[in-house]
């Protein structure tokens, strides 16, 4: 008897203690399912089908947005543009965020290590409308700071803003500039995190700092990269505030991207519908790219330290 007192106690308490985790948990949850959850939902299984203007009632079209999607002159446009942006920018995020993390991390006295650290960090918590207001003044043609600095050398100024080849990389200068410090700082905590037994090691034996980079930290900071490397994947797929507040996806149609055409569909065309597939073709592809990358990260990654 005493027993089965004991375990209905026990239930009891148990079903407390989760009604209470519930209860805390019930505002982010209420938050998630109405801003996150619930628009997921209507885009994948409603949306995506049907032609919608906010004005006029909903017509479900059925696959015709998709069609309409790979037919479009400005998709094919917009998915080159992007394409672009992943090759120019995820190298250049993965490979200058990791050398400045070299730098930074080597034997200087803290003061100078603190000041870097923060010097690089700081643009990524600025936000992109304040900043690309002093970049666009930055890359003007007639009197710019870069152009008039290419002058005092002697050299022709630049259409940074007025080319579309010259807009793409303006938009990589600025991206790096704006978010290569969120990179940097995953690098630098990896770095950290290498045991200094294996590096002392090495020197003992006589190894060069570059033979230690590619054959000590360059492994155990494998997770590392491909963390960044994903992220910044997922980032520069995604790519809109950069190429809508400094180009305007311009000149022409030279830096409008997918996420760009998202946009346009949506809040100028308003054409709701077409706009959800456009976004559900997004996902697939962030997902596809992701399973690619976790599908092989088994053949260069390293999580053994010991």
């Amino acid at each position: 008897m005493n027993e089965l007192v004991t375990k209905k106690k026990k239930l009891f308490s148990g079903k407390k203690e989760n009604l209470t985790a519930y209860l805390f948990l019930s505002p982010a949850l209420v938050t998630f399912f109405v801003f996150i959850g619930g628009p997921i939902f209507a885009t994948i299984f409603f949306l995506d089908f049907s032609k919608y203007n906010i004005i006029s009632p909903i017509k479900i079209v059925g696959i015709q947005n998709f069609a309409r999607m790979f037919a479009d002159p400005e998709m094919a446009v917009a998915f080159i543009n992007t394409l672009k942006f992943v090759v120019i920018l995820v190298p250049l995020h993965v490979f200058i965020a990791l050398i400045l993390a070299l730098l930074v991390t080597r034997k200087i006295s803290t003061p100078f290590k603190y000041f870097y650290r923060t010097s690089i960090y700081f643009p990524t918590i600025v936000t992109v409308s304040a900043v690309t207001v002093v970049w666009t003044y930055l890359f003007n043609y007639d009197f710019g700071v870069l152009n008039y600095l290419l002058n005092v050398l002697n050299l022709n100024s630049v259409p940074w803003l007025k080319s579309g080849s010259w807009a793409l990389v303006s938009v990589a200068i600025f991206s790096v500039w704006k978010n290569v410090g969120n990179s940097f700082i995953f690098y630098v905590i990896g770095l950290q995190n290498i045991p200094d037994t294996y590096i002392e090691a090495a020197q003992i034996d006589g190894a060069s700092p570059l033979r230690i980079f590619f054959n000590i930290k360059l492994p155990l900071l494998s997770p590392t990269v491909f963390f960044v490397l994903t992220i910044n994947l997922i980032a520069c797929v995604q790519i809109f505030d950069e190429p809508f507040l400094i180009t305007n996806g311009g000149p022409g149609d030279s830096t409008q991207t997918i996420a760009w055409q998202i946009y346009t569909q949506a809040f100028r065309n308003f054409n709701m519908g077409y706009a959800s597939a456009i976004a559900t073709f997004l996902f697939i592809i962030i997902a596809v790219i992701t399973m690619i990358q976790f599908s092989l990260q088994n053949k260069w990654v390293n999580y053994d330290y010991e």
